[in-house]
């Protein structure tokens, strides 16, 4: 077993995922990326293991948890990102887009968490960090299965640390606004308090942190970072 903290990071192939995989490097834990492509060349650079799969796939998610046991022995940190759902007008979503937004957006954290909570309780400690949306809290047209599927996650969040708070293990998540790996136009940036969209960076060092025991009485929460974006209380 290694002494090192160990962490797994889904979607870790590019954007926000990259970025935190990078920072939690940096931070000196040994690292699982997890994406379709394997995330190869980032693992090479960052001296990681690779696995390739699926976060629909219970079966690929098993096979993660397992050979990340089998490598370290232990697993301390997950951080779930993933990408984005199909877009369009709400009324003209199929069910199958419906249901495939459920499973890469909601379902990926619950068979997760599932999988990994037991081995959570026999350390004693674990820490779980979501990778969501600012459209979890306000709607946004534009995005109508990640809105509808992530209000479902905030919900699942604090479901989650009402039950296993007091084993010592947490679940939060994060919910970006406009990140800098997408264009945004003039029209979207003045909507921004900040007037800017935000940095990979910024993302990655507030999910290290949510994993960190310097975060260690934060569970249960939906932590914007959106440069002031979302008016509600």
């Amino acid at each position: 077993m290694t002494d090192k903290k160990v962490a797994i990071v889904t979607g870790a192939g590019k954007g926000m995922g990259a970025a935190i995989a990078r920072e939690l490097c940096n931070k000196h834990y040994e690292l699982v990326l997890f994406s379709p492509s394997g995330a190869t060349e980032l693992a090479q650079e960052l001296k990681a293991v690779s696995i390739k799969g699926s976060v629909t796939s219970n079966e690929d998610l098993t096979l993660l948890i397992s050979k990340t046991i089998n490598e370290f022995g232990r697993i301390d940190a997950v951080v779930n990102s993933t990408g984005h759902p199909a877009q369009g007008a709400i009324i003209d979503i199929t069910d199958t887009d419906w249901v495939a937004g459920m499973e890469l957006v909601f379902l990926n954290v619950v068979r997760l968490a599932r999988l990994i909570t037991p081995h959570f309780l026999k350390q004693g400690k674990g820490a779980i960090v979501n990778i969501s949306t600012f459209a979890a809290i306000e709607p946004e047209a534009n995005y109508p299965i990640s809105s509808t599927m992530r209000a479902a996650l905030a919900s699942y969040v604090k479901l989650y640390a009402d039950a296993y708070a007091k084993y010592g293990i947490r679940m939060n998540n994060l919910l970006p606004g406009f990140i800098e790996s997408y264009e945004i136009d003039n029209l979207t940036r003045e909507k921004i308090p900040m007037r800017r969209a935000g940095k990979l960076e910024e993302i990655a060092k507030t999910a290290v942190f949510l994993l960190s025991e310097g975060a260690g009485y934060i569970t249960g929460q939906n932590i914007r970072v959106d440069g002031g974006l979302t008016r509600s209380l």
